[in-house]
């Protein structure tokens, strides 16, 4: 099993109406404007939990989907396209002054899922307000990775090569957003508080964790299919990889944003720790399969040893790693009661033993921007 964090979903926001701050100069904006507050409401409930309609109504206004995860990415594909019209036009005039003060009008207002605070207060978290479109779409954007690595664990168990599909979507989201950066954006960034998730550090971080997620759901596959321990041995200590750079570069982040979530912090830290384990695991298999049985057993004792310093707080994450700790503890268990009997080996120390290396075998599928190609015409 893998560790599941799914609070980067948990963003919430406020409410906005487009054609009431914005100027249109004929009836086909102000209805554009119109559909534009229409969609974005009904994201605006799904997150915020304030809708009124019943599941079977949300099910039939989705065509039959009967998914939260899913009707909600339905409804981000349906808002993006009208929002990045909007940035394109908004664009076109941006030097008149009344645009600008318009945008900072709509008061766009986000939650964080990545502060300290945001997660000890989630029935009034806190907000945060940046006068520019491109907060909502770094904020809508940074919603919709979550949510399809959301849809990605829901379907883990009847669908590995759908949801590795869609871990890698993610990641090629997050990897848009991290490259992008929005220039106008950082500039506000450099205001005293600021939300994770406009971070390009953070988006990168996102990145290798969607990674990560996308290749351990692929070594579940690899397990099925009956592939070698030793190339299992090295796809979790890719995994691990993976998380090793995202740590790094979170830590960074830290300097920059202060109020990071430690829950955050030690997700990422108990993920790597857990793949570690199983690649050891693996690995020493391997050895012992290859008739290196007194090496099996050091890696093992060492395995152990460095994962019992690592057992994460979070109770639902500490299950699955003691179940991990105690295959290890009964195998080495196994192979010493083995070796005492039957083969004699000599144990090495630490120091003499090989290193396994990791093997990372997927990459993002490209995030690829839509907009629907919509003339506005803003009264200025």
């Amino acid at each position: 099993m893998m560790l599941h964090y799914q609070d980067p979903a948990k963003l919430r926001t406020k409410k906005i109406v487009f054609e009431e701050v914005y100027g249109a100069s004929d009836s086909c904006t102000l209805e554009q404007l119109k559909e534009l507050s229409s969609k974005r409401r009904l994201i605006e409930e799904s997150i915020n939990e304030s809708t009124s309609i019943t599941e079977a109504i949300a099910r039939e206004m989705s065509g039959g989907l009967t998914s939260h995860s899913q009707q909600v990415l339905q409804k981000l594909e349906q808002y993006l396209p009208l929002l990045e019209n909007l940035i394109f036009h908004v664009n076109l005039v941006s030097s008149n002054c009344q645009i600008s003060q318009w945008t900072a009008n709509l008061k766009i207002q986000w939650s964080s899922a990545l502060c300290s605070s945001s997660f000890f207060n989630l029935r009034s978290p806190k907000f945060f307000q940046i006068g520019d479109l491109k907060f909502e779409l770094q904020m809508m954007l940074f919603l919709y990775g979550a949510i399809l690595r959301q849809r990605a664990v829901e379907i883990v168990p009847e669908n590995l090569v759908q949801s590795a599909t869609l871990f890698r979507e993610a990641a090629g989201l997050y990897r848009h957003l991290a490259d992008e950066s929005f220039a106008s954006l950082q500039q506000h960034s450099l205001l005293v508080e600021k939300p994770p998730e406009i971070l390009p550090s953070v988006s990168t971080v996102m990145n290798l964790i969607c990674l990560a997620e996308a290749q351990a759901v692929t070594i579940r596959r690899a397990e099925e299919k009956g592939t070698s321990i030793s190339l299992l041995a090295k796809l979790h200590h890719g995994v691990a990889e993976f998380l090793d750079e995202a740590a790094v570069i979170l830590y960074a982040a830290i300097g920059e944003c202060k109020d990071i979530s430690s829950r955050f912090v030690e997700f990422l830290s108990s993920s790597r720790a857990l793949h570690r384990l199983r690649g050891q695991k693996y690995h020493a298999e391997s050895l012992k399969t290859a008739g290196k049985v007194g090496i099996s057993i050091a890696v093992l004792r060492v395995a152990l040893t460095d994962g019992k310093r690592q057992m994460p707080g979070e109770e639902s994450w500490k299950s699955t790693y003691r179940k991990e700790i105690d295959d290890t503890a009964e195998l080495l268990r196994k192979i010493e009661h083995e070796n005492g009997f039957v083969w004699g080996e000599k144990v090495p120390s630490e120091e003499e033993l090989p290193l396994c290396e990791g093997n990372k075998i997927v990459s993002s599928i490209p995030y690829q921007p839509k907009r629907w190609e919509r003339e506005l015409a803003f009264k200025i």
